[in-house]
C-alpha cells in the first residue's frame, strides 16, 4: 500500500529549485543533453526528486541517444503511475511518481528488449543516491 505525499502549492515551491518545479510539478521538459544524469554511469539508485521514493536503479540506465536519462523498467512498477498524455498534438504515457505525482518523464515502446520500454525520464526530476 502507496501512502500518498500530498503538498499544496507553495510547499513544493518552498522544497524544490524553480526548474524542479517547473517539469515535476507543472510537467513540464528539461532541453535535451542538458540534464545532469544524462551521461551519468554512477552506481545507485534514483529517487524522486519530490518524495525521496526509489525509482529506478542506475544498472536499468541505457544511453538511448535522446538526450535524457532512459532505463528499461522501474524498481517497483507499483511505485510508477501511468497516463494517456495528449499534449502539444501528440500521443505519449506519461511517467509520474505513484506516491507523490510528480511528473518524471515519457514511456515509449521502442527501448531494448526483453521488455522493449524506453523510460525517458527528466534528470531535474531525479536524484541519485549513490551506492
Amino acid at each position: 500500500m502507496i501512502t500518498k505525499v500530498i503538498k499544496t502549492d507553495e510547499e513544493w515551491r518552498q522544497q524544490l529549485t524553480p526548474e524542479q518545479y517547473r517539469v515535476a510539478r507543472q510537467k513540464g521538459t528539461e532541453r535535451a543533453f542538458t540534464g545532469e544524469y544524462c551521461e551519468s554511469h554512477d552506481p545507485g539508485v534514483y529517487e524522486c526528486v519530490c518524495c525521496g521514493t526509489d525509482l529506478f536503479e542506475s544498472k536499468q540506465k541505457f544511453d538511448s541517444g535522446t538526450g535524457w536519462p532512459s532505463f528499461t523498467e522501474p524498481m517497483d512498477p507499483e511505485l510508477i503511475h501511468l497516463e494517456n498524455d495528449y499534449t502539444y498534438g501528440m500521443s505519449r504515457v506519461e511517467v509520474l511518481c505513484a506516491v507523490c505525482d510528480a511528473h518524471l518523464g515519457h514511456v515509449f515502446n521502442d527501448g531494448p528488449p526483453p521488455a522493449g520500454l524506453r523510460y525517458c525520464l527528466n534528470s531535474v526530476s531525479l536524484k541519485l543516491k549513490l551506492a
